[in-house]
């Protein structure tokens, strides 16, 4: 019988930082290694290069969209996240009355929610792993009593389309305040896949409290979406702007490629007081807003500082100008759980890469298996009984740090005895530019973190947690 394809996963790692001379060792993380079995039936470089690619595609949509037609009881509320092997993280929300229950990958470079919608949804390729096109869950705004279309005079048709809308409402008479023709249109890309519809308003419905008149997009059409989208970027449409949040927070389960039954909370806090009481154990960083952004959609993104990269205790030296945005807006860093893997612009990936390909200079590179699977570089580790790989860390405006579990940054082949980095740039698929946002933090980066979104505070939390 063929063996079936093994992820090596950590049985336990031992990191060992060292303090001294400049001469001394890098910071690296020693471990033993042990075979945890893919569940999948495809072969695990397939779904890495799908990943790879999709994360890719994100990164170019991020950075080239286009520009989007007191002492006060706070309430928590709560929405159960659930990873999944296409790379997204849902949570499931209920619209309508009577509420009907729908998952959304949250997503927090977007901000329009939306739901598949109708009978006559269509989403074209869109068979994911354990996903049936045929079968996405769809809202039936037929079925409930509190679904009404925006009208072109809503002020929020104007969040999606700017404050000129009026001047495309052509049935509208100026004077007219009975205006009944309906918002124009939506169409959302999103990387790889895009959707189209019409915006609703709505209720949205949690066990404490329903918001009225909530705005979502009732999509038609869809290409690559596994499920609908739960907005939380900055915008006017989103959901903390929406609901009024003056926090959210959430802590992403360990994914190995896979759909697990395993999920862990999603916390919304609303209210309206701004107490700066921080969250006891996690480290923090100033988010800031890219005011000068040469696409106005940037600034919905959630920036943070970057200040350095170290590849064990090596400095690695990234320009300036992609650590911090410019005149023209581009550069900087924002964060991302839209984008599986974490993303770079060749020239940072190549500096923090060449450093890993230095300090393990004394394993072998494997090429074949860095064209298979999309992902570079990848090291032969085989004859080894255990191995020794650099810390990755990046460190904060303010001095907070986070330095990645090895788990967050490598991935391990059973069958080649392989180790490959967990970044991708566009030196590893296609050819870029400098626009946009030059590093992107994705979620694979972020799992087993404990993330807080302090949106009154202004600021960007974490703790390593096991989130499970």
């Amino acid at each position: 019988m063929a063996s079936l394809p093994f992820i090596f996963f950590l049985s336990f790692f031992i990191i060992s930082t060292t303090l001294t001379s400049a001469g001394a060792a890098a910071a690296t993380i020693k471990l033993s290694l042990s075979p945890f079995p893919h569940p999948s039936s495809s072969h695990p470089y397939q779904i890495l290069n799908n990943l790879v690619t999709s994360s890719v595609a994100r990164a170019h949509h991020l950075k080239h969209p286009k520009a989007k037609a007191d002492n006060t009881t706070s309430s928590l509320l709560r929405a159960p996240l659930f990873s999944h092997s296409y790379g997204g993280y849902t949570i499931s929300l209920k619209f309508g009355t009577p509420p009907q229950t729908l998952p959304f990958v949250m997503d927090t470079g977007s901000s329009l929610s939306w739901f598949p919608c109708t009978s006559r949804y269509l989403c074209s390729q869109c068979a994911f792993p354990n996903v049936d096109p045929a079968k996405i869950p769809t809202f039936a705004p037929k079925l409930s009593s509190s679904s009404k279309l925006v009208g072109c005079r809503n002020p929020k048709c104007s969040w999606l389309f700017g404050p000129d809308v009026e001047s495309r409402c052509q049935d509208c008479e100026p004077t007219s305040e009975n205006c009944t023709q309906t918002c124009p249109p939506y169409i959302i890309q999103y990387g790889l896949g895009s959707t189209a519809g019409l915006l609703l308003v709505e209720n949205l419905a949690f066990p404490q409290k329903t918001f009225q008149d909530f705005l979502v997009g009732c999509s038609i059409l869809s290409n690559r979406q596994p499920a609908g989208i739960a907005g939380f970027g900055r915008s006017a449409e989103s959901i903390p702007s929406q609901l009024g949040l003056k926090k959210f927070s959430y802590c992403l389960v360990s994914r190995r490629f896979d759909d697990t039954g395993v999920s862990s909370n999603m916390l919304l806090e609303t209210g309206s007081g701004s107490g700066d009481a921080k969250t006891p154990g996690l480290s923090y960083t100033p988010f800031y807003r890219n005011q000068v952004a040469s696409n106005p959609v940037f600034k919905e993104f959630y920036y943070v500082t970057l200040r350095k990269i170290l590849v064990g205790d090596k400095h690695v030296k990234v320009p300036y100008s992609y650590l911090v945005p410019g005149s023209d807006g581009n550069g900087g860093t924002i964060v991302d759980s839209g984008s599986t893997f974490t993303f770079m612009e060749r020239p940072v990936f190549e500096v923090v890469s060449k450093e890993f390909e230095k300090q393990m200079g004394n394993y072998r590179r494997v090429r074949e298996i860095e064209n298979r699977s999309g992902l570079a570089p990848c090291f032969n580790t085989s004859g080894y009984t255990s191995i020794e790989i650099p810390e990755l860390s990046f460190q904060f405006k303010g001095g907070a740090k986070m330095a990645l579990p090895l788990v967050n940054y490598f991935s391990f082949d059973g069958d080649d005895k392989v180790v490959c980095l967990m970044i991708v740039s566009d030196n590893v698929v296609g050819q870029g530019s400098h626009s946009g946002p030059a590093i992107i933090l994705g979620s694979f980066q972020q799992q087993n973190y404990y993330i807080e979104f302090d949106i009154a505070n202004n600021r960007f939390g974490w703790a390593e947690r096991s989130c499970a």
